[in-house]
């Protein structure tokens, strides 16, 4: 019953300053490009099923309209993963939950389900600290300590730290 609930919860979308830090650390590529890790990948970060991005749906190269669309449509999955991994007695902030969707989308989903971060938030733990200690861990690529990992994870601490009074989580009970 209660994989059946969370099937049926879709995770919120993300305010305008989510969308902007990840557009900012992803980078505006309209041709598909190989990425460091030797992907096929366009737009903001779109990682391709194949060297010609077939799966994209929009014209290739990206209009930034399209790019923003392609952006929105990936960013779902990362939405829901954290909605998904997170208990339903973490109460996260519009904010708290765009960093943390961020962070997702950079890592994958598999590596948020297995993290420390999430374990933590749901055995109760104050979020902003969670977030302070945790997301800086993860500022390395290839075994080695990468500086636009670093920047983007203080850039993901510091939304994660700005108050507002709109709610993210929990999404569904």
């Amino acid at each position: 019953m209660a994989s059946q609930a969370r099937a049926q919860c879709v995770g919120p979308e993300v305010n305008s300053a989510s969308i902007n830090l990840i557009k900012e650390f992803e980078g505006w590529y309209p041709d598909i490009y190989v990425d460091p890790a030797g992907y096929p990948t366009v737009g903001y970060g779109h990682l391709c099923s194949d060297s010609s991005c077939s799966d994209v749906s929009y014209s290739i190269p990206l209009s930034e309209a399209d790019g923003e669309n392609l952006l929105r449509d990936d960013i779902t999955n990362f939405q829901n993963c954290i909605t998904w991994q997170t208990a339903s007695s973490v109460v996260l902030n519009a904010n708290q939950y765009g960093a943390l969707v961020s962070w997702a989308f950079n890592v994958g989903c598999g590596a948020s389900e297995s993290s420390s971060l999430i374990a933590r938030l749901n055995a109760g733990e104050d979020p902003n600290t969670v977030a302070e200690e945790e997301l800086p861990r993860w500022n390395q690529g290839g075994g080695q300590v990468l500086p636009g990992l670093v920047r983007r994870r203080a850039a993901e601490v510091e939304l994660h730290q700005i108050p507002t009074d709109v709610a993210a989580l929990p999404a569904c009970s």
